[in-house]
């Protein structure tokens, strides 16, 4: 393996990985996504100037990428193998999605939906400020579906190719998309190397996220395979167009459609089938994101049990 880890290594230290996440959540005090967003800004504020953007574009991303990522490889290399599982802790959100998403789900089940209309814009960057209920629990079931891809199966993808400093890679990339990779005038030359980057290695993950949606639909396996297929390319984003389009048609529900961003109404290419999401589908689209958590360790831990028994081979 890339990482210089044995298969059997990376499903243990990635179930390792997974399990602390769920256990621990996120960092209360200090998260390290937190902190590398503040370098990010610092960078983006240093070299975002003058002629040239799209190379100092991609002199920003690597002087705030690929320090971090060598120091995590260099790390795991010399402190021992488990410190991969918690860098994978570190980068992983699974737990995360639960959590930021279940205060949207009481308040809009208590009737309260400024509470909700709040705690909906912390995690999209679309306005809530006069959204209705539909709106929001739309915007919850979006937001689980594409963030399995980006704050999970992406760094789960990434850690079994190259262990603990694949996870930190992928997710500081990730991060960068997230902050500079806008079509604006401020991020839109600058901007450019982090969205291709991020789509570049997203491009595997998303695809497998997208067809463990699809083996995870059950009976609308088929509805969730033609959502993928027909959906998908109309969408701006390539890789989160077939991961919330099979998500979608996983869960039987509508999405995409109209939002407001900036204060004007972007009308979005239709995702799934069925009806308007309700507060309900943001807790199926979180438990679609949990089973394919599973099912992926599932596939880890049976590859790696096959290595072991092939390895040692026929007994005397």
């Amino acid at each position: 393996m890339l990482s210089g880890l044995s298969l059997p290594e990376l499903a243990c230290l990635l179930v390792a990985g997974v399990l602390l996440d769920l256990l621990l959540g996120e960092p209360r005090r200090w998260h390290p996504l937190v902190g590398f967003g503040k370098l990010a800004q610092h960078i983006e504020e240093w070299l975002n100037r003058g002629k040239l953007l799209i190379g100092r574009g991609v002199l920003a991303w690597m002087l705030a990428v690929l320090p971090l990522s060598v120091l995590a490889w260099l790390a795991a290399d010399h402190a021992g193998i488990w410190l991969h599982a918690f860098l994978l802790y570190a980068c992983i959100g699974l737990r995360s999605l639960r959590d930021h998403t279940a205060p949207i789900v009481d308040a809009l089940r208590a009737g309260d939906l400024q509470t909700a209309r709040t705690r909906t814009s912390w995690i999209v960057s679309r306005d809530t400020q006069h959204a209705l209920e539909p709106d929001l629990a739309k915007a919850g079931a979006e937001s689980l579906l594409e963030n399995g891809n980006d704050a999970v199966f992406g760094t789960l993808f990434w850690f079994m190719v190259l262990g603990g400093a694949g996870a930190v890679l992928f997710r500081l990339a990730n991060t960068l998309d997230a902050m500079w990779g806008y079509r604006n005038t401020r991020f839109n030359l600058f901007g450019r190397a982090a969205a291709r980057i991020d789509d570049a290695l997203n491009y595997l993950p998303a695809r497998l996220t997208a067809m463990s949606y699809v083996l995870l639909a059950g009976r609308a396996r088929g509805r969730a395979w033609q959502c993928w297929r027909r959906q998908a390319p109309a969408w701006s984003s390539p890789n989160a167009g077939p991961v919330m389009a099979s998500g979608a048609g996983a869960l039987g529900v509508s999405l995409g459609g109209a939002a407001v961003y900036d204060g004007q109404v972007e009308q979005r290419p239709p995702l799934g089938e069925g009806p308007a999401a309700t507060v309900t589908d943001i807790v199926r689209a979180w438990r679609l994101v949990l089973h394919t958590t599973i099912l992926w360790l599932g596939v880890a831990a049976f590859l790696a049990a096959l290595i072991v028994v092939l390895q040692r081979g026929p007994h005397a």
